[in-house]
């Protein structure tokens, strides 16, 4: 027997069952910390993700015989924060024409632009089950989008009628560098020389470092580092979408995937940013200062990242979302995907034809990436 349901918080939902949707053992779970149900549940606890911040919960719970067998993090969207697949421009126009384009159906990790599986399922017949599910649901909406699925589940979704959308992030990928000069050593004599130069300046302003993992970081680290990730936000004029209370949660549920940066001088903290492991890959998420130091931001969220990954001889470091300043500190670009389905049948028509046109120019723009690549030529 077949059942679907929807539901607004992970409460009812057992997280063994759930993480098992990720993988059949911990090691597989391990690489995609952001759909663990912790993290998912730690954002709608704490109200981070919640009605009240725009961000409803609609998860899609599919269950065979009463045992889970997919699921879907599902929100109902009544602004286009956080989110960082832009479409606030289709949003206008909706409204130039007198349609609402709010509320959206929106399948995503809440604030967290990282690729990875967003049709939970045991097989591919559950995994179409909660995609069909969402598709009708969405009728109810404007549109469904889904942000950064694997390619496997954007081919899926394309099969289904959504349309795929590409836009840009820039990864560090390891090809066995035995240490950072390692790296370097990859690199042209400019940029080489560039990097050299601003970690000599950090160093010369006297400013040290300190990983912390796990259990190392407690508290107080956290309370720091909250404090520095509210500063960024207010230095551009914004609100922070995270709150003390979902980061205490996630390094009591989670902090076996929490790596933070800490940076000193003179026996104080200055600035920190925190970085997720998940599996070999190593995700940049967060960081603030309390001082302004130059060329701080580089060391404390590139840097210090890419000699973590390669002391712990991981895969690659995903630096977040946009940012061509990465390109010339050893972060290649790499093409994401969105899928996308809107009821209005004209829009929809539209934003296909647009699609199309962007795709050209995001081929365009990466081939014009790699001629500006840091590293030497064969």
């Amino acid at each position: 027997m077949e059942s679907l349901t929807i539901a607004e918080s992970l409460r009812d939902v057992d997280e063994a069952e759930w993480d098992a949707l990720l993988g059949p053992d911990a090691a597989a779970q391990a690489r995609h910390p952001f759909v663990k149900h912790a993290f998912l549940n730690a954002l709608i606890e704490t109200g981070c993700a919640s009605a009240r911040t725009g961000w409803q919960p609609q998860f899609l719970i599919l269950r065979r015989a009463g045992a889970l067998a997919a699921a879907m993090p599902l929100f109902v969207k009544s602004h286009s924060y956080g989110e960082y697949v832009f479409d606030w421009a289709w949003a206008d126009a909706y409204a130039r024409h007198g349609i609402e384009y709010y509320p959206k159906l929106l399948c995503a990790v809440p604030f967290t632009p990282v690729n990875g599986p967003r049709l939970l399922g045991h097989d591919d017949g559950a995994r179409r089950a909660v995609l069909a599910a969402a598709l009708e649901l969405a009728r109810q909406a404007s549109s469904l989008h889904i942000l950064f699925p694997t390619a496997a589940e954007g081919a899926l979704m394309q099969e289904q009628g959504m349309m795929l959308r590409r836009t840009v992030q820039f990864h560090w990928e390891n090809p066995g560098d035995a240490d950072f000069e390692s790296f370097l050593a990859r690199m042209s004599h400019r940029r080489r020389k560039n990097i050299r130069q601003e970690r000599r300046r950090v160093r010369e302003a006297g400013v040290s470092f300190r990983w912390l993992q796990g259990a190392q970081i407690e508290r107080a680290h956290w309370e720091f580092f909250h404090r520095c990730y509210r500063m960024t936000y207010a230095a551009h004029g914004s609100r922070p979408y995270l709150t003390l209370p979902f980061f205490l949660q996630f390094g009591a549920t989670l902090g076996q995937h929490a790596v933070m940066v800490l940076a000193e001088r003179a026996s104080s903290a200055v600035a920190a940013s925190l970085l997720v492991r998940g599996g070999d890959a190593l995700f940049g998420r967060y960081w603030g200062a309390v001082e302004h130091i130059p060329l701080l931001h580089f060391e404390c969220c590139y840097y210090q990242a890419i000699e973590y990954a390669i002391a712990h001889g991981l895969r690659s470091f995903e630096g977040g979302a946009q940012g061509e300043h990465k390109l010339f500190r050893g972060l290649l670009p790499v093409e994401t995907l969105s899928a996308h389905w809107l009821a209005h049948p004209s829009f929809a028509q539209a934003i296909e034809d647009y699609l199309a046109r962007e795709r050209r120019g995001i081929a365009r723009y990466v081939n014009e990436l790699a001629e500006h690549s840091p590293f030497k030529t064969a």
